[in-house]
């Protein structure tokens, strides 16, 4: 793993993948095509991306049924537990209607209503997730979303993931078809006779998941474009190697072009850091995955000072973020940007992925700049209440009519003036 000493700012390699012109292209042939030819254009898309002919997209009770008895009772529980951290976590981030009257009378307020139905995306291929299941859907239900629809590509038997099922059961979700890539963000987007369209669409896939995100957002909202992972340690002499090393390679076997870093001050560490990342590389199931994403993307920065250092991370604006310092929590308040901080020996990056309650879906690619986790006031709008009293208009009508004829809008101006008139 490459050593670099920081001098004055530093760019992080990362890896932004936009899509090509081609790809751009497909994705948009395969929306038209869902538009157009609803149900039918699915099942072509399925049996030619998935390989598997289905007549019907939903899946029944009894399928659910079939997935419990594939899943471990032990694993079952643990998804139960981690799903009650989920809900208790971001009931904390609910947040009432309000309004509050003036002395002249006027009432002014904001009402908060949850999007009337949204659609979660499950990636498939050769992993299954519930993990994304359980992070996408319970802020949703936690907003008071009514109807959550769940997508997930299907294997070649026609089947999903017994565990995505569980996870689906446990979190609520009602509806949930086999169909996925770009033709799933489509028919959630658009409809189609089986699926009914929905207003919001999260959660992670594919570039062709991403791009076809990016194409319907404005007919229907998304949460994010998620690039690959990121982890940022920031750590001192205080940091054990090994386990600094272990962290950095638990985003790295997600995907060659996630990106692991670690800010030290201390060489020390960045040395032993360094050789125990291509000691357990040697040992890991994914180790080709996670030997790419060190190469190309890993990197240990070396700074003067701690302070040097946080400034460093904050640069960064890392997706996730690990505090593993003497007096960390000191630090804390220095942090201006990562979607997820874990202060403390103890708070290694998987135990928000799967079970401490706070959401694992972040922002990548430096957008911790000015983009947020998922979170319930994504599944939630805000509606602006004005009840204007006749003492306000009165003493205010004159100012608001200029204003209008200052940005020429007579119509504006004498909406408000007719109302001074007929008093």
């Amino acid at each position: 793993m490459k050593i670099v000493k920081v001098t004055d700012s530093i760019s992080i390699k990362r890896s932004v993948d936009s899509g090509t012109s081609e790809q751009t292209a497909v994705v948009k042939e395969i929306i038209a095509a869902i538009r157009n030819g609803g149900d039918e254009a699915l099942r072509s898309y399925t049996k030619k991306f998935d390989r598997v002919e289905l007549a019907v997209f939903a899946v029944d009770e009894a399928e659910i049924a079939e997935a419990y008895e594939h899943v471990e009772l032990s694993l079952v529980t643990i998804i139960r537990e981690a799903a009650e951290n989920i809900q208790r976590f971001h009931e904390k981030q609910l947040r009432p209607s309000w309004m509050t009257t003036e002395e002249n009378g006027t009432i002014l307020g904001q009402k908060m209503t949850p999007l009337d139905s949204v659609g979660v995306y499950v990636p498939g291929g050769t992993a299954a997730y519930p993990s994304s299941v359980l992070m996408n859907v319970i802020p949703a239900k936690v907003a008071g979303v009514k109807r959550i629809v769940m997508v997930s590509p299907p294997d070649e038997n026609g089947k999903l993931p017994p565990a995505v099922l569980v996870a689906a059961k446990e979190a609520g979700v009602e509806e949930i078809y086999k169909v996925g890539g770009a033709q799933a963000v489509a028919a959630l987007a658009y409809g189609t006779e089986s699926i009914k369209a929905v207003d919001k669409i999260t959660g992670p896939g594919n570039i062709y998941v991403a791009l076809a995100k990016r194409e319907v957002f404005g007919d229907v909202d998304i949460d994010m474009i998620a690039g690959p992972s990121e982890i940022a340690i920031l750590a001192d002499d205080t940091a054990y190697p090994d386990e600094v090393a272990a962290d950095l390679l638990s985003q790295a076997e997600h995907d060659p072009r996630a990106c692991s870093v670690l800010v030290t001050p201390s060489m020390k560490l960045a040395e032993a850091v360094a050789i125990e990342v291509e000691k357990q590389l040697e040992r890991l199931p994914r180790k080709e995955i996670a030997a790419s994403s060190i190469a190309d993307f890993g990197a240990i920065y070396v700074t003067d000072s701690i302070e040097e250092a946080v400034e460093t991370v904050n640069q960064l604006a890392p997706e996730h973020l690990e505090v593993i310092t003497e007096n960390a929590m000191e630090l804390l308040g220095k942090i201006r940007h990562a979607g997820a901080i874990f202060i403390g020996r103890y708070s290694s990056e998987p135990v928000g992925d799967y079970f401490a309650g706070p959401n694992h879906v972040l922002p990548t690619n430096g957008t911790a700049r000015f983009s947020s986790p998922l979170n319930v006031d994504d599944f939630q709008k805000k509606s602006s209440i004005v009840i204007y009293s006749q003492k306000a208009l009165l003493e205010n009508g004159a100012k608001i009519a200029s204003f209008a004829r200052a940005e020429g809008l007579e119509a504006h101006a004498r909406a408000v003036e007719y109302r001074l008139k007929n008093q």
